[in-house]
């Protein structure tokens, strides 16, 4: 039976993206940590490991971040908090993050404004301009639903000139949690969740290809994923995907976002609109002594080639803000 390596260590999460042909798991060292360095066997693939880091990078309420790498640096943004749409900090180093402010301070008149409406933004980087794909509430259908903003600096102002949202499934609950997915050959993807759990209605992850500026909706969408897990709970979102050695990874977040029962789960997929298939019957990641209710994640490169996801989390101690936590910005290494 082929079965994902998932171990533990201090500090080190390991997740087989790819199987094992054969028996073998990494060899624990004397610090509990998988000995990353030991040869694979004949016909092996070595796995996908996460450095998780304990500590976050940026203590203060930041989540659903996701980071952007521009020439001038590093941009993350994050789901509003007080009184910015969307809040947003600037590191040379992935290390010192420091505010620049709200990226995107007036939305689109189809768009509500008030605490907590706009929702996980993800960005991308297309023909000199700056393209970011966020989460409001349409006033027309009070939904949630996807809207998209340009702006000529990854710091913003991004400005929506659109009379409507972009993605808005307010039949199925509306539409949330948008991410760029960008294929080795050029071609642009957006996938994203149905907000099914608002009202009673299914809950998916949902694919389409995006025109090469990004502006139009191409083809089909297709659904991804559905929730169809215990550890689930009553909701899957907040995808991300990335192309890894010719395989498609996909990382999701699963059940309730304010309790410690929030975490990531894991799938492979064939293309970017699917099929796609999870992997395991639990979550790939999820709390600990430290954190908890881990999610929110996106994945990016950085400007020496090493793939990081950046995540959120409750410190384990208070969790929820009603017990005074916060969600807090950290980030992962991927090695390969």
């Amino acid at each position: 039976m082929l079965l994902p390596l998932l171990r533990r260590g201090t500090g080190v999460l390991a997740l087989a993206a790819t199987f094992f042909a054969c028996e073998g798991e990494p060899t624990p060292t004397a610090s509990g940590n998988p000995d990353l360095t030991t040869p694979a066997l004949p016909g092996a693939v070595q796995p996908i490991v996460f450095t998780h880091v304990g500590s976050p990078v940026y203590a203060a309420d930041f989540p659903d971040p996701f980071v952007l790498v521009a020439d001038s640096g590093y941009y993350a943004y994050a789901t509003n908090r007080g009184s910015s749409n969307v809040p947003t900090l600037w590191s040379s180093d992935l290390v010192t993050w420091n505010p620049l402010g709200d990226a995107m301070p007036n939305l689109p008149a189809w768009a509500e404004s008030g605490k907590r409406l706009t929702w996980a933004p993800s960005a991308i980087a297309i023909g000199g301009n700056y393209l970011l794909l966020y989460t409001a509430r349409d006033r027309r259908s009070g939904r949630q639903c996807i809207g998209r903003a340009e702006s000529k600096s990854p710091a913003g102002p991004f400005v929506d000139q659109s009379s409507a949202p972009f993605i808005c499934q307010s039949e199925l609950g509306g539409s949330i949690d948008a991410s760029f997915v960008r294929h080795s050959s050029g071609e642009l993807y957006v996938i994203w969740k149905n907000d099914g759990n608002c009202c009673g209605q299914p809950v998916q992850l949902w694919s389409q290809r995006l025109s090469s500026d990004s502006r139009l909706l191409w083809g089909e969408r297709v659904g991804l994923l559905q929730r169809d897990q215990a550890w689930e709970g009553p909701l899957i979102e907040a995808p991300t995907m990335w192309e890894e050695n010719g395989r498609w990874h996909l990382l999701y977040s699963a059940n309730m976002w304010d309790s410690q029962l929030y975490s990531m789960g894991y799938a492979e997929c064939d293309t970017p609109i699917g099929p796609c298939r999870k992997i395991g019957n639990g979550p790939v990641f999820q709390s600990d002594a430290q954190t908890a209710g881990p999610g929110g994640a996106e994945t990016f490169m950085d400007r020496e080639g090493r793939r990081w996801i950046a995540y959120h989390g409750w410190t384990a101690s208070h969790v929820g803000y009603r017990q005074g936590g916060v969600r807090s910005f950290h980030l992962a290494a991927i090695a390969r």
